[in-house]
């Protein structure tokens, strides 16, 4: 059992075991928000929907990048730089790693030290209520603290799977009471596959948040898993208040070779209605490369955009895009 300054372990138990018990009074969440020293160093931010929190524009990804990093001195390097340097909003899962590393555990060492200082990002998967219950609960554990500040389903994958997820006393419901009880201060989802099923979450119910994949050139089929996801479910969220963030932006470059990784991210960041783009990292220079992007940070013009647009219209309508298959789930080993 970790030994925390605010020792709420007892009520998250009941909280886990039923999410109606024991709430805690809002004036002890509302302290604990003002108790968060997020710096950003001077480098750019924005506002995180309806969150009240600014994050900066760039948030670092430990996925499967970062969990293929096998020296642990060299991963908590890169993160200890990051945040040192301005990139304080971390994203993680309960499911990212590999045999030999657990994102949670390897965020949590410096978790543990420094926590008010880090917007902490993570991720429940199961849809089956009791495994989701345990995996928070082992979140937590691992990440050496008793709240995050973003706890989001993970995976949206289609209508059908949004409708497993809000059923009375399923997924939603939990996470809802995760909030409730201050063990979430903010909860959303991701996804990757359905624009229908992202808009209809974003539309329906109370989520604070939304982390989509750039797969937004995908051509209009039949089949409305296959759908545009910039003009169809980010504008939704955006309309509801939602924080918008993206994921898989530097992707293309691995098969787009004329357009460069900064122009990638130069180019997330000026999507409409995005508020950051989560990036996944494997060395050093590439947290320094991030950082310096943002230190001179401008959208690019209707021109550029246009330009870089076209570059990229062939890799995102490609039928084997990775994560546009059924079942796939960011972060993890390929």
């Amino acid at each position: 059992m970790i030994e925390t300054p605010i020792s709420r372990r007892k009520f998250l138990k009941d909280t886990l075991a039923a999410t109606a018990a024991l709430a805690i009074s809002p004036s002890l969440v509302a302290a604990e928000k003002s108790e968060s020293a997020f710096d950003a160093k001077g480098l750019p931010t924005r506002m995180l929907g309806g969150t009240g929190i600014k994050v900066p524009l760039i948030g670092v990804g430990t996925g499967s990048r970062f969990c293929a990093v096998k020296d642990e001195d060299k991963a908590l390097e890169m993160l200890t730089y990051a945040l040192e340097h301005g990139l304080y909003y971390w994203d993680t899962a309960h499911d990212y790693g590999n045999d030999e590393v657990i994102s949670e555990k390897r965020l949590g060492k410096i978790v543990k030290h420094r926590r008010r200082e880090i917007f902490l990002a993570t991720k429940v998967g199961a849809r089956e209520p009791d495994e989701a219950k345990r995996h928070i609960e082992e979140s937590l554990s691992r990440l050496q603290t008793d709240y995050v500040d973003l706890l989001q389903i993970h995976s949206v994958e289609s209508v059908e799977d949004v409708e497993i997820i809000a059923k009375k006393g399923g997924l939603l419901d939990i996470v809802r009471g995760m909030r409730e009880q201050g063990v979430a201060r903010h909860i959303g989802f991701t996804g990757h596959r359905s624009a229908e099923a992202m808009a209809l979450a974003a539309r329906q119910y109370d989520f604070d948040t939304m982390l989509i994949a750039l797969n937004h050139y995908r051509e209009e089929v039949e089949d409305d898993e296959e759908q545009d996801f910039e003009n169809k479910a980010v504008p939704v969220a955006a309309e509801k208040g939602l924080g918008v963030m993206v994921i898989k932006v530097i992707r293309p470059r691995e098969t787009v070779k004329s357009v460069s990784p900064d122009e990638l991210i130069r180019y997330a960041l000026s999507l409409k209605h995005v508020n950051a783009a989560v990036i996944s990292v494997d060395e050093l220079k590439f947290v320094k490369a991030n950082i310096a992007i943002l230190a001179d940070f401008k959208p690019l013009d209707k021109k550029k955009m246009d330009k870089i647009r076209t570059a990229l219209a062939p890799f995102y309508r490609h039928e084997g895009l990775e994560w546009m298959q059924p079942h796939y789930r960011d972060g993890l080993p390929a």
